[in-house]
């Protein structure tokens, strides 16, 4: 069996879970796919799938495998369509992970029209305030919302999200609104960690020599989910620091009240991150365009032109963001 033939046979088990059901699929007799498993396994010097009687099951190692089986198996239907009629035609899994909030807010409402442009790609949408390991993981691109890490993924910035400081109108009726800096230790602030029992961070703001300052502030709730973080602020918790576009529809219909406008917490920069691939496939280069063109609006010095040929240095050391905060 070519090499080809078996990563097709090998994702067939691992998505039925069976080798009788994948060999009726592929038209193959069961030995056949056995076999070319066992081939794979021996090649890679690692163990891929788990068989018992009743079960087959991946490995970790196995898991990985499959993950990237499936996009270097895109890969090559994508190229060999390279040159047929409707080169234009986008196909292949594309798998994307991005912030609870943004997806809900910002990038659900548009996705319809995105994939009714392009009806042969299946997308994967990971929506979740944990930082996913992108390569481990498989994924093609990442949406983060705050400062990144030095690590080897590429950055394409995007822009930054201004934020707001909200509390609820019955927060504020019961403990009064505050006119400046001083009134915050007779208040209560929401504090959010993406991991428990971590560092608290307290009150930022953005001093007159363009700083960024911290104030400690009281508060009886931590929460470590961006949902949560907006649901505590409208059930009257306390006060939030959270970006703007995520607030704006709360913030018309009266739901929530904007405090202290002149004592705001710094932009949040917004970045796309991917492997550092010579080549990206061309799928993910035109979902990670459309992506930018959605956010544009909502973004402060966006910048969604064309990616560089030869990113900087710069933009080559980043990673994960150390803030998962979004609307």
């Amino acid at each position: 069996m070519n090499p080809v033939d078996a990563l097709h046979t090998f994702t067939r088990v691992a998505e039925l879970t069976s080798f009788t059901q994948a060999a009726a699929q592929l038209g193959l007799p069961k030995a056949s796919v056995s076999l070319a498993v066992q081939q794979l396994e021996a090649q890679l010097g690692t163990r891929l799938l788990l068989r018992t009687t009743r079960r087959v099951q991946l490995t970790p190692d196995g898991q990985v495998f499959y993950e990237r089986c499936k996009d270097v198996l895109a890969d090559l239907d994508e190229l060999q369509g390279l040159f047929r009629q409707q080169p234009a035609q986008l196909s292949g899994r594309l798998r994307v992970d991005m912030p609870v909030g943004t997806a809900r807010q910002l990038v659900l409402p548009s996705l319809p029209a995105f994939l009714r442009a392009h009806p042969g790609v299946h997308l994967e949408l990971s929506c979740t305030d944990r930082r996913v390991d992108l390569v481990r993981e498989g994924f093609d691109c990442v949406l983060r919302v705050g400062a990144l890490e030095d690590s080897g993924l590429i950055a394409r910035p995007l822009g930054q999200l201004s934020q707001s400081n909200c509390a609820s109108p019955a927060y504020l009726a019961a403990a009064g609104t505050p006119r400046h800096l001083d009134d915050l230790s007779q208040h209560q602030l929401v504090h959010y960690q993406p991991q428990l029992g971590g560092r608290q961070t307290g009150w930022e703001w953005v001093d007159e020599s363009g700083q960024t300052r911290t104030l400690a502030m009281p508060g009886a709730l931590s929460v470590n989910s961006t949902e949560a973080y907006q649901g505590a602020c409208l059930a009257g918790l306390g006060l939030i620091q959270a970006p703007t576009a995520g607030l704006r529809g709360l913030l018309e219909q009266g739901l929530l009240v904007e405090v202290l406008p002149e004592f705001r917490a710094p932009p949040l920069p917004v970045s796309l991150l991917y492997p550092h691939r010579r080549q990206l496939a061309r799928r993910v280069q035109v979902f990670m365009d459309w992506l930018a063109e959605v956010l544009r609006p909502y973004l402060d010095d966006a910048s969604t032109g064309s990616e560089p040929s030869q990113p900087s240095d710069t933009a080559r050391k980043a990673s994960r963001s150390s803030s998962s905060m979004v609307p």
